[in-house]
């Protein structure tokens, strides 16, 4: 027996296995050790390799799943050859007779692992424990399977509720001041409130899904008005002008407002799985004049930076959100 295969092959399946369930099953834990290096280093690679240029950085992605599920193959492929190839006889040749080589070794773990019921290589006869080790590649084979096609539904699902939601967002202003303005009706934002309180839910959910998959964080929009990493900052935005800079007898109901806030912190919170820094920089801040244009009530400008300095910390962080997606702040002109 050879013990350096069979410690390495062990160790590649218990890696391989350990980041396929905690990226898949496990809710609270994102992704996993190496899933979650392969997504960033693909994202700022391709970053920097192709100058943020939008229709390259919307293939991201796509790639990252890709690779994500061909390396979780490999763990398993590679780790289960090294395994079977730890003693030499552990498998032979149905024709000849005689022990498989690398390349048949190879090939067995494969046909095995995917249970096409070629009988070209068989385990060792009478070989106990070579059965029963094949055995359990056709069961790492069939989980993975299983847990990829769920994933990369699940991954897919998620791509289209969190590009629903921006254009829900964006479909009303590119900025927070033409979000407001949108919703006013001359006296109040009654008729917003309920478009406010959809939206929060969307962005609830959202949340928990990218907590869940960080690798939605990587799956970049073409457009704009897609992207939610463009969507939320615009979302919070407003919803900061409507607690801090309208009068609360003309401002939404407080409680769907806030209501609306915690789905954008829960969204926040997210960052830390998918490496996402808050900016040093503080954003440029929501322009009140463009809403007093509209006979908007509002405080006035020095309350309304008072205000602001207190969400310092809050406004960086959806700065990097936007920045990260390779946008920049405001994220779209009116």
């Amino acid at each position: 027996m050879n013990p350096i295969y069979l410690a390495v092959g062990v160790a590649l399946l218990v890696g391989g296995v350990v980041d396929i369930l905690w990226t898949t099953l496990w809710v609270d834990g994102g992704s996993g050790p190496f899933s979650g290096r392969l997504t960033t280093g693909v994202w700022k690679g391709l970053r920097k390799v192709t100058g943020d240029h939008d229709r390259a950085l919307s293939l991201a992605g796509p790639i990252t799943l890709t690779l994500t599920l061909a390396m979780w193959i490999a763990f398993i492929w590679i780790g289960w050859t090294l395994v079977f190839s730890s003693v030499p006889n552990a498998v032979v040749n149905t024709r000849t007779g005689g022990t498989a080589d690398w390349w048949g070794r190879f090939y067995y773990v494969a046909y095995t692992m995917f249970t096409d019921g070629n009988g070209d290589y068989t385990p060792l006869y009478g070989g106990d424990v070579w059965e029963v080790a094949s055995a359990f590649t056709t069961a790492s084979g069939m989980a993975f399977v299983t847990l990829g096609v769920s994933y990369v539904l699940t991954v897919l699902g998620a791509v289209s509720d969190k590009r629903s939601f921006a254009s829900s967002v964006t479909g009303l202003g590119g900025r927070s001041e033409a979000f407001v303005r949108a919703g006013w009706n001359g006296e109040n934002f009654d008729g917003l409130e309920r478009t406010i309180d959809t939206l929060g839910a969307e962005l609830s959910t959202l949340a928990e899904q990218h907590k869940s998959y960080p690798i939605l964080h990587y799956y970049h929009s073409e457009k704009g008005e897609r992207a939610s990493a463009v969507a939320v900052p615009i979302l919070d935005e407003s919803l900061t002008i409507f607690r801090h800079a309208v009068p609360d007898e003309h401002s939404p109901d407080p409680a769907v407002v806030e209501n609306a806030r915690s789905g954008a912190q829960s969204y926040l919170e997210t960052l830390d799985e998918s490496f996402i820094e808050p900016e040093p920089a503080v954003p440029r801040s929501p322009n009140l004049e463009r809403l007093r244009e509209d006979d908007i009530p509002t405080v006035s400008n020095r309350e309304f930076a008072e205000a602001l300095a207190e969400l310092t910390d809050r406004r960086k962080q959806l700065l990097g959100v936007v920045q990260a997606d390779a946008w920049e702040w405001p994220p779209l002109e009116e």
